[in-house]
């Protein structure tokens, strides 16, 4: 091969390697170019007699898993995955999907958290039972990103309009992180107050925690219904 068709060589050879990466990217950066998941009215999510549709809200979620190429193994088709509006009737404000992956009595806990755009899990704390120590947790964000709020650091007034009306006036926890995606936050301190808001293009995290006994579980908006 002479020293000319070498280089052409070598150059198509690099020019391939880079489309393909390119492609390649595109597919991990899932969503790229689209402003997010479909968004639907609350009433989307609500039955003529005004019971929770629970179906669509899953097929919502698995919206936007798909929007981000995210995996839907076929356990994420149970049961185990499970949604709720927490009894507040504000599904896209205060909501969220699920699944345990694992809770293991000897102490560990794993747990996928899905939110649509806008999405509130309610505030709450975890308190220690006769069962075991109260839970301590930490959040890694894969897709979309969130603020997390809890008590521990400098109140971030300049947030309080991101806590959805139904918990602005009686949410304790007071310190706002952005979280994006790869990024990390914990519960500084057990039984601490938090709760997480997902952004504009909705949030899919994974939470890594000691065991989770749902006797020890609190809310601070009274009418909230869990389970």
């Amino acid at each position: 091969m002479s020293e000319v068709d070498r280089r052409g060589w070598l150059a198509g050879l690099m020019a391939g390697a880079a489309g393909a990466a390119a492609m390649k990217g595109g597919r991990a950066e899932a969503g790229e170019g689209r402003r997010g998941p479909k968004i639907y009215p609350n009433e989307h999510f609500y039955k003529p007699d005004g019971s929770f549709d629970v179906e669509k809200a899953k097929a919502a979620y698995y919206e936007m898993m798909e929007y981000y190429n995210y995996p839907i193994p076929p356990r994420l088709r149970t049961d185990e995955f499970w949604t709720m509006d927490f009894g507040l009737g504000k599904f896209t404000e205060v909501g969220m999907a699920g699944i345990f992956w694992i809770n293991d009595h000897r102490g560990f806990f794993g747990h996928e958290i899905y939110l649509l755009p806008g999405q509130m899990i309610p505030e709450h704390q975890h308190l220690s039972t006769e069962n075991g120590p109260a839970k301590m947790e930490g959040w890694h964000v894969r897709y979309g990103w969130c603020y997390v709020f809890g008590m521990t650091g400098k109140s971030t007034p300049e947030m309080v309009n991101r806590i959805p009306p139904s918990h602005r006036k009686i949410a304790r926890a007071r310190v706002a992180k952005k979280l994006l995606p790869g990024e990390c936050a914990v519960l500084d301190q057990p039984c601490n107050w938090h709760f997480m808001v997902a952004g504009p293009q909705g949030a899919i995290v994974s939470e890594y925690a000691t065991w989770h006994d749902n006797a020890g579980l609190r809310f601070t908006h009274p009418d909230v219904k869990f389970g």
